[in-house]
Order: C-alpha cells, then structure tokens, then sequence
C-alpha cells in the first residue's frame, strides 16, 4: 500500500502545496482476473484537482472519499465533475464518493448551478457508516466520527502490505481535535497521517484542530509505528510543530510536503 501526498496545506492552498489531498494505492486483482492498481483519493481541497493529475489520471480514480464538508477540503469535487462530464473521449462513468451527509447539495452549492445540473450523471454519493467497512479492490476503509465543529470523520484504510505477505494500516485524522473516535481511529496503525493545524501556545480554541504536541500524544497513546503531520496553514513553521510532536512521540515523525510518498 502507498501514500502519496497530493496537497497538505491547511485551511487553504498555499505557495508550496493544494489543500488537502492523499493518494493510497495498491495493487491487487480486477474482476477481469487481471492486477491492476487501485486508487482512493482521500479529501480533494483547493488546487488538488490540478496537482492531481500529475500523479494519477482521475479517469482511473476508484473511490473518492470527504472527510468532511469544510470548504479547503472538498472544493476541487466541481473540477472533478467537470473533468468526468466533458472528458473528451466522452462522458466517464460516475465516480463513487463517500462523504458525510449533505454532500450532493454542499457540492451543487459550491458549483453554483441550478437543480437542472444533478450532478449523479458523474458523481455517486454514499454516506460514512462508523462500523460498516467499505471495500475497494485489496483496500477496505472505515470511518471514524472525530471533533470537529461540522460532522467529520477519520479513515482507516487497510491493504496490502508492499514488503511482503499480510496487510499495514494507515489513518487518516481529517480535522480533529483530541477525542475517543480520533484515537480509536488510529490505534496500532503503521502510519497515522495526522492533521497538526494549531501550534501551542499560540492557538487556544479547542474542538477544531490538534496541535503537534496533541498528534504527538495520539500517536502515543494510540502505539502508532509512524506518525506523519499535515494540514499546516502556509504561516505555521512545520519545525516547530514536528519538535512538538516529537516530545510526546518516541517514534519517527515526518512533516507532509506536496509529493511525498510512503510505502508500507
């Protein structure tokens, strides 16, 4: 299983990365009997739409997932539809989307565009069930309902190890603040991926966004084997919020960046 970082800047784009956008792929067996290589993009914020496509052909894309309705994390879902609806080999086939109840009107909100444009030509949407696994080719996904100030959820994706035999976990925290679902969400995994948006000391208001100091402490508490920060607003020095991390975290503590990639 990989990951690969499409954009992890918070709360909105920024010089150096699109908002929020992570890649997970595997490789596994089609229905034709065939391998092939699965794709779930997890979040699809400002400019991800563009930076997408230097990693993959969103024609290819299998499962898009929205941790949640705020705008730096869902916007580029209008860049989608268009690409699916006007392809110029012709309309592709609707595109399955796991999001938080709302997600067809928030979307058509966004786009502007009156109840003649349903959308459901290119886009199929289906709700987070906490308890109820979704799978897509070798990977399977589960959500988590996290803190945050409009319904959110966490992923965990489990797939196919790329070092040998069995399976790694990976966790996606979306925007949380400390809380049971974020830490149920990621206990034992092999990576947790790990919003990091607030800084201490400097941001006081709680129930939107954790600190390094906070993700640090999850990944503790929750016996992570690698804990990777994200979700830095573009005025936040990421060393300071990686040495946070670090002094509630043991293990190895990495900073998203546009482009990054891990392999499990």
């Amino acid at each position: 299983m990989r990951l690969t970082v499409v954009g992890c800047s918070g709360s909105m784009s920024g010089p150096a990365s699109a908002a929020s956008c992570y890649l997970v792929q595997a490789d596994g067996v089609g229905e034709d009997g065939r391998r092939r290589t699965w794709s779930v993009v997890l979040d699809l914020g400002p400019g991800a739409m563009g930076a997408l496509m230097n990693h993959l052909d969103p024609a290819a894309l299998d499962l898009l997932v929205l941790s949640h309705l705020h705008a730096d994390h869902m916007v580029d879902v209008i860049g989608m539809q268009v690409y699916r609806r006007w392809h110029p080999a012709g309309p592709l086939a609707p595109l399955p989307v796991l999001a938080p109840a709302g997600a067809l009107e928030r979307v058509r909100g966004v786009g502007g565009d009156g109840p003649a444009e349903s959308y459901t030509g290119e886009l199929t949407f289906a709700e987070h069930r906490p308890g109820t696994a979704v799978d897509v080719g070798p990977l399977r996904l589960e959500s988590f309902p996290v803190h945050h100030p409009v319904p959110a959820y966490g992923i965990r994706v489990t797939g196919p190890s790329d070092r040998g035999p069995g399976t790694v976990t990976l966790a996606y925290t979306g925007d949380t603040d400390a809380c049971a679902g974020v830490t149920d969400l990621a206990r034992g995994v092999d990576l947790l991926l790990s919003e990091a948006a607030f800084q201490e000391g400097r941001d006081t208001a709680r129930g939107i966004h954790l600190t390094g100091r906070r993700a640090g402490e999850l990944a503790a508490a929750a016996g992570v084997r690698r804990l990777v920060l994200t979700h830095l607003q573009p005025w936040t020095d990421p060393q300071t919020v990686r040495a946070e991390a670090q002094q509630a975290y043991p293990g190895p503590v990495d900073v998203a960046a546009a482009g990054a990639t891990w392999t499990l």
